[in-house]
């Protein structure tokens, strides 16, 4: 291998640290600085995610528990932790499937639906604030490097 060879390898290598890095880091931010702007309603980043999950128009008629981890990315264990603290706090219902009586669907619970309806514009300014500076162009093509990332990662 040539000195130049070496010198790109050392180079890419030390760019892939400094993006993974920069990765952790952003995560590390949006689940303080997130939970910061919600903190008035009492939501933790991982319950605005699950909240959102059920929140779209897809979900209305709730989602399966495996549904939801896949879709969230998080384990089942982790999720049924959340599950738990919103189930108590009467934002989301867990209910027996109506095609599989041993699989159960969670949704919104009007609670829940109302406090999506009221953390709209307190997520809406902080994702406003956060993507500051970031062009319409670049954030679909953000968008389109982090999907892309994702799935090379799941395949390792």
């Amino acid at each position: 291998m040539t000195t130049s060879d070496q010198d790109k390898e050392a180079a890419i290598y030390e760019i892939n640290n400094r993006l993974f890095f920069r990765f952790f880091q952003a995560a590390n931010t949006l689940h303080t600085k997130g939970t910061q702007a919600l903190e008035e309603f009492g939501v933790t980043t991982q319950q605005w995610s699950v909240l959102g999950a059920l929140s779209r128009p897809k979900a209305e008629n709730g989602m399966s528990v495996n549904e939801l981890s896949r879709y969230l990315l998080i384990t089942r264990q982790n999720l049924t932790g959340l599950l738990g603290r919103l189930e108590r706090d009467g934002y989301i219902v867990r209910t027996p499937s109506t095609e599989d009586r041993r699989s159960i669907r969670v949704s919104l619970s009007p609670k829940g639906k109302e406090l999506w309806k009221n953390l709209a514009e307190p997520i809406h300014q902080f994702y406003d604030l956060a993507l500051k500076n970031i062009s319409f162009d670049d954030r679909l093509a953000l968008i389109h490097y982090i999907n892309t990332l994702q799935q090379n990662m799941s395949k390792i």
